[in-house]
């Protein structure tokens, strides 16, 4: 029904009629509108959870894992805060979870190696309820490794890429039409000569070793144009170049297959700057953040600069987790376990990064951290505080402020957002 003629019809004819009539109809609509529930932004945070049944995780830092498998919430747009709405339970580690662009499905990482005699893990597609943001899960596939603790979507959205921490591998599922996942078109073996126990770059007193006894795949992820894609190996302290056939799903070496970090250093995790010509890699062993220049026609990535993630004086063990680029490429974020803090770095003109401080993340252990779609909030998973904790972002100084939020969710791992409204 045309709402102009619904009020028109129940007032008198001479309103109905004449100016009065528009100014009635315009204050009626607007105030309806207004009434109008707007469809929620949601959030879901995967975590290390204890086992069901008969599946056992293998689990990672703390077991056994206190979340109840993927928690999902309900974000207020002004406030940040968060109000649970209830959790999909998942005795297997969802560790990572990534939602597609249209905001319609989720996939979750489950870190186990127990899913058959192959000692894979596995990883589960779900379907995100339009209304209400619930979770129906579509299937679980195996990971093509023990283990899956990253996962990311292809920008062709035709393929989810996985990398198995414990298998030191990486694979290409594809994503069927209904968002359920197919089994793996490629999987590729790390291999090659084991980093030191010690870093290069490891801070006085060091004691972090975590991932110098095997090959360990720690992140994939595709360069913006899709053309390449680009893995980590934390234990062989090398990033990985690949040409990705979109065609097959498949994993080409590029033309330079990998790049060699300081021995024991540890690559874990990286973000491409906006402009896609500048990408940093953090080191969890080393506690560094190194900034490469990456040539998108060739896939190439040459080191530029190298500084540590910690204040300085820092003596003792850290262990470095996340690292992200603020939406307008003004600043880089660092995550650093055991200090509990979060590194803040301007990004000059020309890509360098200037130290400008450190934020404590009002917890234990910060294993990854995200902004929410508008990049002025930022919540940081506490992993062994069992909670996150958000904070404001001040967009000109980069500077991060608590806003006084605890959020309680077991062994936060990853958190990821759907505007329901796209």
């Amino acid at each position: 029904m045309n709402l102009r003629s619904s009020i028109g019809a129940s007032l008198p004819w001479f309103l109905a009629h004449g100016a009065m009539a528009c100014l009635m109809a315009g204050l009626f609509s607007g105030r309806l509108a207004a009434q109008e529930p707007k469809q929620p932004l949601m959030a879901y945070v995967g975590t290390f959870s204890s086992p069901l049944g008969d599946v056992l995780p293998t689990q990672v830092d703390l077991p056994p894992g206190n979340g109840r498998g993927i928690h999902c919430f309900r974000v207020n747009r002004k406030t940040g805060a968060l109000t649970s709405t209830g959790t999909f339970d998942l005795g297997t580690s969802p560790s990572c979870v990534v939602a597609n662009a249209a905001g319609t499905r989720l996939y979750s990482s489950n870190e186990t190696d127990r899913v058959n005699d192959e000692g894979e893990g596995s990883v589960s597609s779900f379907a995100i309820s339009p209304v209400d943001g619930s979770l129906t899960m579509l299937n679980t596939v195996p990971s093509g490794g023990a283990g899956p603790t990253y996962l990311s979507i292809h920008p062709s959205g035709k393929y989810l890429l996985v990398a198995n921490y414990f298998g030191g591998s990486v694979s290409v599922l594809p994503i069927l039409p209904d968002g359920q996942l197919g089994l793996a078109t490629d999987v590729q073996q790390d291999e090659g000569e084991i980093g030191p126990t010690t870093a290069t770059h490891a801070p006085p007193g060091s004691f972090a070793i975590s991932g110098h006894d095997r090959t360990h795949a720690h992140m994939i992820q595709s360069d913006p144009g899709g053309k390449f894609v680009i893995h980590v190996d934390l234990g062989l302290d090398r990033l990985y170049v690949w040409q990705f056939d979109a065609e097959h799903g498949r994993l080409i070496p590029a033309k330079t297959p990998y790049v060699a970090l300081p021995p024991g250093d540890g690559p874990r995790h990286f973000h491409f700057h906006p402009n896609g010509k500048w990408f940093y890699s953090i080191q969890e062993e080393g506690s560094t953040v190194v900034l490469f220049d990456y040539d998108a026609e060739e896939g190439k990535l040459t080191s530029r600069q190298t500084l540590s993630t910690l204040p300085e004086g820092f003596a003792g063990s850290n262990f470095c987790s996340e690292i992200l680029v603020s939406h307008d490429g003004r600043h880089v974020y660092v995550g650093n376990r055991l200090h509990d803090s979060v590194g803040i770095f301007r990004v000059l003109k020309d890509g360098t990064l200037e130290y400008v401080g450190e934020e404590w993340t009002r917890g234990d252990y910060p294993r990854s951290f995200n902004f929410n779609p508008a990049g002025n909030f930022l919540y940081v998973c506490n992993q062994r505080a069992d909670h996150l904790a958000v904070f404001n972002v001040d967009k000109e100084t980069g500077k991060l402020s608590f806003t006084g939020d605890y959020v309680p969710v077991g062994n936060p791992s990853a958190i990821t957002f759907v505007d329901l409204e796209q």
